[in-house]
C-alpha cells in the first residue's frame, strides 16, 4: 500500500492559538470508535447504563479527584458518546522548564484531561473484558469553549435533556430524523 500524503490530512477542529490550558469552562463531546452503543440503553427518555457505562461515569468522577486543576459540572453518558462540562481553574499552575519532554497535549490541559479519561476508561473496560488494546473512543473529541453563564446555562439544559432527545440525536444509528443543530448553540 502506497503512503499518500495528500489523502492522509487531518484538519484540527480546535481554535486556532487557543490555548486549552487557560482557566476556563469547555463543553465537551466524546464518541466511541464507530459510534459503538457500548454504554447501555436510553429507555423511556433515561439513560440506562450497564457495566461499561457506569465505569465511564465512575472514571469521569475520578478525575476530578486525581486533576486538582480541573472541576466538573454537568455530565451524561449516553449509549455511544459521553457530554459533560470541564471547568480548568485558576492557579494551577503550569508545567515548568524542568518538566520532562512531552508529545500530546499540553500537561493541565484540556486535551490531557481527555487523554488521561479516555485511558483510563479504557483499561478498565478492555481489563474486564479481556480484550487489551482494543479501542473505545473515536480518535477526537468535540469541544466548545464556554464563554458566559448564558451559554453555560443552555449546555447544562443540553446535556440533562439528552437521554430525552435521544430518539432525534445525531449519534443515535437509529435515529428516524436526527436533529440538524444543536439547542445549546442558539
Amino acid at each position: 500500500m502506497t503512503n499518500r500524503p495528500e489523502t492522509r490530512h487531518r484538519h484540527s477542529i480546535r481554535l486556532q492559538d487557543y490555548d486549552y490550558a487557560l482557566t476556563g469552562a469547555y463543553f465537551i463531546t466524546i464518541a466511541t470508535k464507530d459510534r459503538s452503543c457500548l454504554f447501555g440503553d436510553v429507555v423511556d427518555g433515561a439513560m440506562r447504563s450497564n457495566v461499561w457505562g457506569q465505569t465511564v461515569q465512575d472514571e469521569w468522577e475520578k478525575s476530578a479527584q486525581i486533576r486538582k486543576e480541573i472541576e466538573l459540572d454537568a455530565f451524561v453518558v449516553m449509549p455511544n458518546h459521553v457530554h459533560g462540562v470541564v471547568v480548568i481553574v485558576a492557579g494551577a499552575g503550569r508545567a515548568t522548564g524542568r518538566s520532562p519532554l512531552q508529545t500530546g497535549p499540553s500537561g493541565r490541559s484540556l486535551g490531557a484531561f481527555v487523554a488521561g479519561f479516555k485511558a483510563a476508561a479504557t483499561k478498565r473496560i478492555n481489563t474486564a473484558r479481556g480484550s487489551p488494546g482494543e479501542p473505545i473512543w473515536q480518535r477526537n473529541y468535540f469541544e466548545h469553549v464556554i464563554r458566559n453563564e448564558d451559554s453555560l446555562n443552555r449546555i447544562r439544559q443540553y446535556i440533562l435533556d439528552n437521554p430525552w432527545r435521544w430518539e432525534f440525536d445525531r449519534e443515535n444509528p437509529a435515529a428516524l430524523k436526527p436533529e440538524t443543530d444543536y439547542a445549546w448553540r442558539q
